[in-house]
């Protein structure tokens, strides 16, 4: 190795109190920790020795191994003892190798092992006092002026780190090119979060010095006692809401853009609401697509998503057994009583097979006589539509059913599509499982509250159901809303989100609308009108306090020109039979959003969230839209194919609602799934159940869909509880909710975030994760800014 070489160091945090030793040339390499800090990664000796710089009265004692190459450099590795802080009197009393070497298999009687455990115990204390943590002081010095918070201390665990000159393992220019490009892709998902009121990482916002924050605020840490884990429950109805004042303001369509106008006079200019224009949106989907394809980029980012990769499996070679320990002395948590919500679920199929066919039989026997359908003008009871199919309730079977996928719905999403009718009939579709019917929804009402009430029982999981908007008609909301409140759809264990699926084609060609406007009318409009007049749509803006987002759904296969310029086609003159591509629907969907976003924020109402379909199939282009204007994402599988995208999708910090089962019958087989790596290399990805009717056995599909992960990728306990923390973090929850279940400072940076007694995910892996982050930002952006400098100082 060089005598630039870098040097692999796994280190325990050891600090011992006693005189400084002097280094020679054939002793054992001393490694000083500055609370792992990057100023303190190391200097070079002229003779090319790599020597850590040393702090007065902090001194790590390791056994170091040091390998010399070709150039005469050395390259040292030290795994050093665990959190102790040791006079030379404690030591006297104990084996060196004691201390040094904790990771070794015990050689000594188990007395003396206790021992040695005892005296950490004894010394936790002293050492949380003498230290604080801190990572990358250069990047945010504000953390010097926070009072000591004995919760910031992160547990001491074997870090593995690369320091020397050059960590990245390209060439230098390279390096500054992609460093430019990542800063900007970041800057753009910013901007567009940014206009939209979505999310925004803190830790990459504050790389970009950004102003951008979330507004929530922090409280002081409590105990379980003083917060507790479970929500206070609702004890009033959840449709009795104060009704702000109407507003009287106009809404108009601008181009396809809800904007909103003080009066009604032609001359008014709208309320200052901006969000990204088309041929804005249109510039940055081509630099982005530039970027993903450039091929310096493409190799700098497959080589760091690699390097995360394999140091997490070093993480976990190391600390396994730590992360183990931590959760073992966490009393009364364990991952079946933690939280976890299921990201991705639709609601019309968000039974089981066998708690449909359950319903249909108890509604028949209970129901028979009553009018459910009109079929050519004749009114049908459920028992003549079933008379009318030869069919009675001992008849009904599972397989009759026949609404489970099967090896022959890969590739094939119109077969996939039609498992959603019972039996291959749609009228009982239209019958249980729509909201618009003969009945008003009445029986889908019921099946819903019934999965609702197995939420509550199983106390633990929660749901985000997907229900849908075609854009059909101008009073879908109204119609959905007033079947939610009239069947009283409501649970503290779930959240709406509403679909848009794209479906303007079909629409079209049966002449149900004139232009693509149409649809835009359909969904926008009702939203705005319940936001400016509140009083006039009571049904709406009621059912809106517990919707959290939009979706945007259908096949992502199907085929389409993925780029578009910035003089396409406008919605109001789109009026051929094409259906528009994803990102024209993405965007119209996203620019409505930002600017009812801000309409509603400023009455104080709740905003919504972008959430689609995303990289499912089709092509990558789906997965650019969703960096820029996606606050999450569903599915998000072709992000193997595209390392630049999958890198900044994990910078950013993007929410991925993956569902294993569901690819394994549509689109990839379950061995080939990417999911381990994406949670491997520190992608925020969530398990999700996606349509437990055609894809799930189980009561309880979140369960079953955990467990099957588990056993086929091997996760870990503090895998899967680290899985179902995200699921919450992601999820559209309220924040007040999401304190008790995740502690009320869960907004913080790293360990200060975490409490393992709500969330049973070990500090040591929280730390890690956001050490990660903090050193492949700090990799790009110290890049960046040397740039800068020198540009500067040549003007």
């Amino acid at each position: 190795m060089s005598a630039r070489g870098m040097l692999l160091k796994c280190d325990l945090n050891s600090s011992f109190d006693q005189p400084e030793v002097p280094m020679s040339p054939r002793s054992p390499a001393i490694l000083l920790n500055d609370y792992f800090s990057p100023e303190v990664l190391g200097n070079e000796s002229p003779a090319g020795h790599h020597v850590q710089q040393q702090q007065p009265g902090q001194l790590s004692a390791s056994g170091a191994v040091g390998a010399s190459g070709g150039g005469g450099g050395a390259g040292v590795a030290g795994l050093s003892g665990g959190a102790l802080s040791l006079s030379q009197e404690d030591i006297a009393g104990v084996l060196p190798n004691e201390i040094s070497a904790p990771y070794e298999v015990p050689q000594f009687p188990i007395e003396q092992i206790e021992k040695k455990l005892q005296l950490q115990r004894q010394l936790n204390a002293k050492a949380m006092e003498q230290d604080r943590y801190s990572t990358a002081p250069e990047v945010h010095p504000e953390h010097e002026q926070l009072p000591f918070d004995e919760h910031d201390f992160v547990a001491h665990f074997q870090r593995v780190s690369i320091s020397g000159e050059d960590t990245s393992g390209v060439p230098l220019d390279d390096l500054e090119r992609a460093s430019t490009l990542l800063v900007k892709a970041l800057e753009l998902r910013e901007k567009y979060m940014r206009n939209s009121h979505q999310s925004f990482p803190q830790t990459t916002a504050r790389f970009l010095k950004s102003t951008h924050s979330s507004g929530i605020t922090h409280q002081e840490r409590k105990s379980i006692a003083d917060h507790p884990v479970n929500p206070p429950q609702s004890t009033q109805s959840p449709w009795v809401i104060e009704m702000p004042e109407d507003l009287n303001h106009t809404i108009r369509s601008v181009s396809g853009v809800f904007e909103v106008f003080p009066t009604d006079e032609p001359t008014t200019e709208p309320l200052p609401y901006q969000y990204p224009r088309l041929p804005d949106f249109v510039q940055d989907m081509q630099m982005m697509c530039s970027m993903i394809a450039d091929g310096p980029l493409k190799s700098f980012c497959y080589r760091r998503l690699s390097y995360l990769y394999s140091k997490f499996q070093l993480h976990v070679l190391l600390n396994e057994l730590r992360e183990l320990a931590s959760q073992k002395a966490v009393p009364h948590r364990d991952f079946y009583n933690i939280r976890k919500v299921d990201t991705h679920i639709h609601a019309a199929s968000c039974m089981n097979q066998k708690h449909l066919l359950r319903f249909i039989k108890k509604t028949l026997k209970n129901c028979a006589d009553e009018v459910v359908t009109v079929t050519k003008g004749t009114p049908m009871t459920l028992a003549q539509v079933f008379q009318s199919m030869n069919l009675t309730t001992y008849d009904l079977t599972v397989d009759m059913l026949d609404v489970h996928a099967d090896r022959n719905t890969f590739h094939r999403f119109d077969k996939f599509n039609a498992k959603y009718n019972p039996i291959g009939e749609s009228r009982l579709r239209e019958v249980f499982l729509k909201t618009d019917n003969y009945l008003n929804g009445k029986c889908f009402a019921n099946i819903i509250k019934e999965v609702a009430s197995d939420f509550e029982e199983s106390k633990y999981q929660n749901a985000e159901l997907r229900l849908s908007i075609y854009g059909k008609s101008a009073d879908e909301w109204y119609k959905l809303a007033k079947w939610a409140i009239d069947g009283d759809v409501y649970s503290d264990n779930i959240r709406w989100l509403i679909q848009v699926p794209r479906l303007y084609d079909i629409f079209k060609t049966n002449k149900l609308m004139s232009s693509f406007q149409q649809i835009l009318d359909n969904v926008f409009k009702p939203l705005f009108d319940a936001t400016n007049n509140p009083n006039q749509h009571p049904e709406i803006h009621k059912f809106l306090q517990y919707v959290i987002g939009f979706d945007s759904v259908d096949d992502e296969s199907k085929p389409e020109n993925p780029l578009f310029d910035g003089d396409v086609t406008p919605p109001g003159q789109w009026t051929d039979e094409e259906n528009p591509p994803y990102a024209y629907y993405i965007y119209y969907m996203y620019a409505n959003m930002a600017v009812l976003n801000k309409f509603r924020a400023s009455r104080g109402l709740n905003t919504f969230v972008l959430r689609p379909h995303c990289g499912e199939a089709g092509p990558v282009q789906h997965l650019v839209c969703g960096y820029l204007m996606a606050e999450n994402i569903s599915h998000g599988l072709l992000l193997r194919k595209v390392p630049v995208l999958q890198y900044l999708y994990y910078l950013a910090q993007i929410g991925i609602a993956m569902s294993p089962l569901s690819n394994n019958s549509l689109f990839l087989n379950y061995d080939r799934n990417p999911f381990p790596e994406y949670l491997a290399r520190g992608l925020v990805v969530s398990l999700s159940t996606d349509d437990p009717l055609q894809f799930h056995y189980t009561k309880e599909p979140l369960m079953e869909e955990y467990s099957i992960a588990a056993q086929v990728w091997k996760l870990s306990s503090c895998d899967m509880c680290e899985l179902a923390r995200n699921s919450v973090l992601m999820s559209g929850f309220p924040h007040k909710m999401k304190q008790h279940w995740l502690g009320p400072n869960y907004t913080r940076e790293g360990v200060a975030g975490n409490d393992i007694t709500r969330t049973n995910v070990p500090d040591i892996r929280v730390a890690f994760r956001y050490e990660s982050l903090l050193d492949e930002l700090a990799n790009i952006f110290k890049v960046n800014n040397e740039q800068k400098m020198q540009y500067a100082s040549q003007q």
